[in-house]
Parts: C-alpha cells; structure tokens; sequence
C-alpha cells in the first residue's frame, strides 16, 4: 500500500487548491477523484458572498454577519483575503482582479446581473454597476449562448445594449460547443476574421462582450490582440457548460500541482476508510473496477455535496456522506423540500459539520472543504468558489500549521 503525507479526495477548486498549496510546500500530495470537478461546469468567478440575503456591494462586511455555522466563520475574514491574494497569484501570468472590498456586477449568459468579488481580467470591463453601451457578439454555430437574449435581458436592467450575430463556424462544423470555438480563437486567422467582420459596426462608446470562448491555450494573448484591434473594452460573458474560463483554471492548478510532485488519479472514488481510533490510517478508492488501499497522514475531503454526489439521499430519505460515512448535519426532520424550484429548501443547508478546524467531530486528521461542508446555500448566497477557495487554502494552512515539509522545488 502506497503511503502519502496527505490524500485530497476531490478535484474541484476546493480540492484543488488545497493539493497545490500542499504539494508547494512540500507534501506528498496524491488527489483522488472519480472526474475532472465542478470547474467544468463553474464560469469560476470568485463568487465570495453576492446576497444576504440581499444583494451585498461590500463582501468584506458582510461576512460577519453570516453565523457561526457558515463555513466562512471557520476561516473568517483574514483567511479569505489570504485565500484569494494566493488564488491571483498562482494564475499569474493571467491577470485577476478584485477583492473583498465591493462585489462587480457581471452579466450572466441570459444577461442577469451577478455580484461577485474576483474575476480574470477578460471579465473586468463587463462590471455594469454604471451602466454604459453594450454590444454582444454571439455566433450562430453556437448553440449554448443567445447574444439577442442576453441583450434584451440588459436592456430591462437599464443597460443600452444590442447584438451582433457572425457566421463563423470553426472546421466548417454548423454546431460547434464552447471548447470548440476557444480552439478556434487560439488561431490567429480566426481570430483576425472575427476582428474584421466587427470593427465596423461598433459604435465609439460601445463595449464588447463575446461568450467565454477567447482561447484556450493561451488565452491572455487571444484577448488582448482582439480588444487592441477593436479599440474598445471587452469582456467574456461565461456561457453554459462545457466552462472554458473553468477550464483555464483547472490547468493551471493542475501543472502547478504536477510540477510540485502531487499525484492526481482520475476515475477513483473514495468509499471507505482505515481507522485507528481517531486518526485515520488510509482510505479504499474503487479504480476501475479493483479496490486500492492508499495509506495517509492527513486526508482532506472535499468531494462536495448533493450535486456532486458527495453527499446523497438514500431510497429511504437518509442522507449520508458517500466517502467515509461521516454524519450528515441539517437535515430537517419534516419536510425537506418545498414545491417551488428556487424556494428555500429545508435540506438546502445539509452537509458535513466541522469546527472552526474544519475537522468532522470524531477524527483528527480528516480536514472538509468545498461543498462538502454543512451551513451555506452556495447556489443562493452566490458563494460557492470563495467558500471552496476560502476553505480548500484554510484547510491546507492548517495541515501546514501542524506539520512541517520540505518545501517543493518546481520542474523546470
């Protein structure tokens, strides 16, 4: 049985950054994941804290005012700084912006405005709150984002918008997805075409918005020549899923991880663990179809919730968390769900409960993170990357805090 200083079970942002932060410092890092993560799916805007439920202008503030069973009381205000000062300067040499002094205002794919705190700086120029002229580009191949609805829906929220549809379709394909036309925008003839058949019909003071589709490999570079050939400010609008901004993220973290030594294995679902009275000794993950034992130190689980399976209900209404068992807190004993899709659901809030160690009761050396972890309703609050930045950089700050490593050196 292979040993590690520290198993993370889950690959979203949440796991994520609690790997590479370890692997950085100098642990034996091995990720267990059962797929790629919710980065896929997330536009991975830094979304601290957007309603309160109201909507909130200054996260920062607002945080106090969340409870002590939110999981943002066990990393408090300081910890989140820290948290996202590190996430924007490991996705360096992109640049990000914001913080936790006042939330942007971002248009979504329907053209909903949404407050969130940190954003790549191919979103920056699509901060709202003063209104001004938009122009949205959108191309027929792709099916995922409607620039006419997204137009009109800024329209009712007071923005003059209008939009722009292109023909372009990348390999001659007439349905081409969001990962599809990023490949295209790597190309730089694609992306001279795109510039040529746009910079005529913008008006002076207009901005422009395209999906989230600007480059893949190096999307810096993508955008940086179309807003220098269309001299106007741009902005990425996230599309529907597959992610590309989601994507970007998940690379970088993952070449960093891998250049600092940490293991990743696809495929692996955490099922159950090795125990020693409060300390767990291992876990069991089914790869494939065989059942492999990995010895650990530390184990930081950040599987997520209900969404990703990481939390479940059973055909008899028990809710249970899937990887080692753990007790699930928040469940309500009556009703659980209310008959409207965005009511507040009694179990909304259920998951697994920690202290402010973000240790489950019972085990020293398991850490929950992410979605995972009981008392938010991420999807609501718009919180869900900053509670899984915030908790996944907490929880390896507290492994670092009671064990020393040998910090990595990186590959060249």
């Amino acid at each position: 049985m292979s040993h590690h200083d520290v198993i993370v079970a889950g690959i979203g942002l949440a796991g994520l950054t609690a790997a590479t932060r370890l692997a950085e410092q100098g642990a034996r890092v091995l990720v267990l994941a059962k797929g790629v993560g919710a980065t896929h799916l997330s536009p991975c805007t830094v979304d601290v804290l957007g309603y309160a439920p109201e909507r909130v202008e200054r996260p920062g503030e607002a945080l106090a005012r969340l409870g002590d069973e939110h999981p943002y009381a066990a990393v408090g205000h300081e910890g989140v700084a820290a948290a996202i000062g590190w996430f924007k300067r490991v996705m360096e040499p992109s640049s990000w912006t914001g913080d936790l002094e006042q939330n942007l205002l971002l248009p979504t794919a329907v053209g909903a405005l949404k407050p969130t705190a940190v954003v790549p700086e191919s979103m920056a120029a699509g901060d709202l709150r003063a209104g001004g002229e938009v122009c949205v580009v959108g191309f027929r191949a792709l099916k995922d984002f409607h620039a006419p609805l997204l137009a009109d829906n800024l329209g009712r929220a007071g923005v003059t918008a209008r939009s722009v549809e292109l023909d372009l379709m990348p390999e001659g394909r007439a349905d081409v997805n969001s990962l599809g036309f990023a490949r295209a925008f790597d190309d730089a003839a694609f992306r001279a075409e795109v510039a040529a058949q746009m910079v005529s019909r913008l008006g002076a003071q207009e901005r422009v918005a395209f999906p989230a589709v600007l480059g893949i490999a190096r999307p810096g570079a993508a955008f940086a020549e179309l807003r220098e050939r269309l001299a106007r400010p741009l902005f990425e609008v996230p599309t529907l899923p597959p992610s590309v901004p989601g994507m970007r993220v998940f690379a970088v973290l993952r070449e960093r991880l891998r250049r600092a030594g940490g293991r990743v294995i696809l495929n692996a679902v955490v099922h159950r663990a090795d125990r020693a009275g409060e300390r767990l000794t291992g876990v069991h993950a089914r790869v494939g179809l065989r059942d492999v034992a990995y010895g650990c130190d530390w184990l930081v689980l950040a599987t997520g919730g209900f969404a990703s399976g990481g939390v479940e209900l059973d055909s008899r209404w028990r809710a249970r968390e899937t990887a080692l068992g753990l007790p699930v807190a928040g469940v309500p004993d009556g009703e659980r769900f209310l008959p409207g899709y965005f009511d507040d659901h009694p179990i909304a809030r259920a998951g697994v409960a920690v202290g402010r160690d973000l240790r489950p009761e019972g085990l020293e050396n398991v850490l929950a993170a992410g979605a995972t972890l009981a008392g938010a309703v991420p999807w609501k609050e718009k919180s869900g990357d900053g509670i899984s930045l915030a908790t996944g950089h907490r929880a390896a700050e507290l492994v670092l805090g009671a064990t020393r490593f040998e910090p990595a050196r990186a590959e060249a």
